[in-house]
């Protein structure tokens, strides 16, 4: 055959020439080493001889930052050229002047950049200019580790004063909160593995949802529509599961179960032929895969999966998206005939689908259902988690060939260059597990759990809400939210200097008119809230108190001493009703709830106690028993119960975070997430998470379930009191200012000005509408929300 070319540029033939002879010579070489090594040489000699050009730049006040070498990747392609960036924009010179002479993207644009693993090393970057696209902008691939560490470290300073850095954690919290789908919170996760759809050797992976395609009608309601989610598609299918495991069992080190991946370009290009038969023609040398082997029919493609013996594949992010161009030949491709005679064509749906655009919306819908929300959790735990290796994996039937996981094999410590290639070609074609994002199990997803009508109105059940009490309830959470949502809007009304030192602890009474205040003045004071008067002031001994609670009935307050001691003190008798000597050094912070008094105390001790009070016996003395005493290694500076009082948060001394079960008095997670002192925690109203401040100017969100850290923000403070509602802060700072925070924006909204000292307490009312704060400055400050 006899090709001819004509080139767009006169005067380049010799040059093109010169090139097409050296790359022929590599090309003939014996061994695929030399191949290699000849064509990098010829590919570098070019690259030294050439540089970026600066006429290229968008101004003439351009500041260049740096240039080097690099390659732009696209799927089964990477493209020498220059690297280049400047303090305003970032640039791709390549060598051929394809896909356009220069690609460029404004820094000002950037919303996320990943460091990325190309052909198993550290020299990938890739860069996003939005939020939740499945495509990057660009990837580029460096040729040494300094050059893109540089390059993103530059990025990154840019990117810190505009937008906030992503880690796993700050998008469990999201989308656990129903701030982000499960389909954009897997695309999170696929990105933050390394997974792109650059690199058909990482692409990302999803998984299949849908146990059912056979059905006329599809079931979301139905548990039995969906795919088992705690298990790898290789252990879905029993029988095959038990003749892989046989074989597991006898073979020699390193074993696997499965034989093939459930990621790899091989399969990634079969789902997406119809779109990108050019990467297919390239992979399997020119030629369509067999028609019976093609990606004929979703019914067909999920059983070979089930009953394969070597096909255990996962998804592609397209089969939850909007493009259905993959499941249609409108390119007219001839894909080959089957063996019954018809051609390969448009892909056969299931029946419930009328349309490829119906398949592709009832997919979403079953990824977003809630059965999935309840359980995607289960399958992160397989492909991003911690049952990814070790351990856990065998467990779980989730082991791999040792190539597909990252660090199977030291590349570096090859020394045959054929080898060397070959293992690199094995590997990216073989496929790769993602990078492990999670060693502990990963958080579920909080659902609404919606009432069912004939549970609310069951005339038989007198516990059941009666209707108007239902939307009495959505009222006042309407209220709630609504007050959260205007926090910034929190207005000083009035401040009184009631006290000689720091206030501790505030308590008011149910009908908001008198405050109880403590301080390190040693006092108690009774403040009315009506005549603006100070109306007691009340004295146990010369120490400090720590903190103070009014009882139900407001009859009578409790005050925790730096003496040891509790103080019970009877509003209607003016008088002290009681003390409990109940721990060996300061008393920190006391909670009560349902009859039971929790302590926290200096003595590395929290002790629950049964207590009545004095008005509801006939004895002036209370009855105290001690139920449980939880024991920690170092002082307790903080506790918190969670609204059912059936779990108890502690913070220490030294940072840690402890999680306690109350009704078996055994601890569930201790997570040390502080350097320096625990300042205050407390559970979100629904009780799923836990958020601690600590000295060291940390914000900790912490998963209840598994005790997961899910979320840190920093300030440049310590944040000694807080009030939140799951989702918003409200917290007391050193300086004095109060805080909002929108922790799922990971950012601070608001700074307030408030006390001459440090914030120290922080109260507010039910209906999220009042806040008083105390600090330092001895006074107390009455805040309300104006909106």
């Amino acid at each position: 055959m006899e090709y001819v070319f004509e080139l767009d540029v006169s005067g380049k033939v010799e040059d093109v020439v010169e090139t097409l002879l050296q790359l022929h010579r590599a090309s003939c070489l014996d061994k695929l080493g030399d191949q290699t090594a000849m064509i990098t040489a010829i590919l570098q000699s070019r690259l030294a001889r050439t540089s970026f050009d600066k006429n290229r730049f968008q101004s003439v006040s351009e500041k260049l930052h740096m240039e080097c070498k690099a390659e732009m990747v696209t799927p089964l392609v990477t493209n020498p050229g220059h690297v280049c960036i400047t303090d305003t924009n970032l640039y791709f010179q390549p060598l051929n002047g394809y896909p356009k002479p220069v690609v460029q993207i404004t820094l000002q644009d950037v919303r996320r950049i990943y460091k990325r693993r190309h052909g198993l090393m550290p020299l990938g970057l890739e860069v996003f200019c939005t939020e939740d696209d499945l495509c990057s902008d660009i990837y580029l691939k460096f040729y040494e580790p300094q050059d893109r560490d540089d390059l993103y470290f530059y990025i990154a300073t840019y990117l810190e004063h505009h937008v906030a850095e992503r880690t796993a954690e700050s998008y469990t919290l999201q989308w656990q909160r129903g701030h982000l789908s499960n389909y954009q919170y897997l695309l999170h996760l696929n990105n933050l593995a390394d997974r792109s759809c650059n690199d058909l050797s990482q692409y990302p992976v999803f998984p299949w949802i849908i146990n059912d395609y056979c059905s006329t009608e599809l079931d979301l309601s139905n548990p039995g529509t969906f795919r088992d989610l705690s298990r790898p598609v290789g252990a879905l299918n029993k029988e095959r599961l038990e003749r892989l495991l046989t074989r597991y069992q006898e073979m020699p080190e390193p074993k696997f179960m499965y034989g093939s991946h459930y990621s790899s370009p091989g399969y990634v290009l079969f789902y997406l032929v119809r779109i990108a038969p050019e990467y297919m023609l390239c992979l399997q040398n020119g030629r369509f895969d067999n028609a019976d082997r093609m990606f004929n029919s979703i019914a067909e493609t999920w059983k070979n999966c089930l009953d394969g013996a070597t096909d255990f594949k996962e998804l592609i992010p397209e089969f939850y998206g909007d493009d259905v161009s993959f499941l249609v030949n409108s390119l007219k491709l001839d894909l080959g005939k089957r063996q019954g005679g018809q051609m390969v064509d448009d892909v056969e749906l299931p029946p419930w689908a009328r349309s490829p655009e119906d398949f592709l919306q009832k997919s979403k819908d079953a990824l977003e259902s809630n059965y999935v929300s309840e359980h995607l959790h289960e399958w992160i735990d397989l492909i991003f988690g911690y049952k990814q290796k070790g351990g856990d994996a065998v467990e779980a039937h989730n082991v791999f060939h040792p190539l597909t996981y990252e660090g199977g094999v030291d590349l570096n410590s090859i020394e045959d260059p054929d080898e060397k290639v070959a293992m690199l070609t094995q590997i990216l074609e073989f496929g790769q597990t993602p990078k492990q994002l999670f060693v502990t199990p990963h958080p579920r997803r909080i659902t609404p759990k919606l009432k069912t009508v004939t549970q609310t109105c069951s005339p038989d059940d007198p516990t059941a809400d009666s209707p108007g009490e239902e939307s009495f309830e959505d009222l006042t959470e309407e209220s709630k939210s609504l007050a959260w949502n205007n926090i910034t809007k929190l207005q000083l009304q009035e401040q009184y200097k009631i006290h000689k030192e720091a206030v501790t602890g505030i308590a008011v009474s149910c009908n908001g008119s008198s405050v109880f205040t403590t301080s390190q003045d040693s006092t108690l004071k009774m403040f009315s809230k009506e005549s603006k008067m100070l109306q007691r002031s009340i004295s146990f001994s010369n120490m400090a108190l720590s903190s103070c609670l009014l009882l139900p009935g407001d009859a009578t307050v409790i005050s925790s001493s730096w003496d040891n001691n509790v103080y019970f003190y009877s509003i209607a008798f003016a008088r002290r009703q009681d003390t409990l000597m109940g721990h060996d050094d300061a008393v920190s912070k006391i909670c009560w709830h349902d009859n039971r008094l929790y302590s926290a105390s200096w003595d590395s001790t929290v002790k629950v106690w049964s207590g009545v009070p004095a008005e509801m016996t006939c004895t002036r003395r209370q009855q105290f028993d001690m139920l449980a005493e939880l024991e920690h290694d170092v002082s307790v500076d903080t506790i918190s119960l969670n609204a059912a009082s059936t779990l108890l948060v502690s913070g220490t001394k030294e940072g840690t975070v402890n999680i306690w079960d109350l009704t078996t008095a055994t601890i569930l997670h201790q997570i040390p997430c502080h350097s320096g002192t625990v300042c205050d925690t407390a559970f979100s109203p629904d009780s799923r998470h836990v958020l601690s401040t600590g000295e060291d100017g940390c914000l900790n969100v912490i998963d209840v379930q598994t005790g997961m850290l899910i979320s840190s923000l920093t300030s440049d403070e310590t944040q000694r009191c807080f009030i939140w509602d799951g989702n918003s802060v409200l917290s007391g700072s050193q300086s004095g200012e109060l805080l909002v925070w929108d922790l799922l924006g990971g950012k601070i909204s608001e700074r307030i000005q408030g006390h001459a000292g440090a914030v120290t307490c922080i109260w507010m009312n039910e209906q999220c509408s009042s806040v008083i704060t105390g600090g330092e400055d001895r006074q107390i400050m009455f805040w309300k929300l104006q909106y």
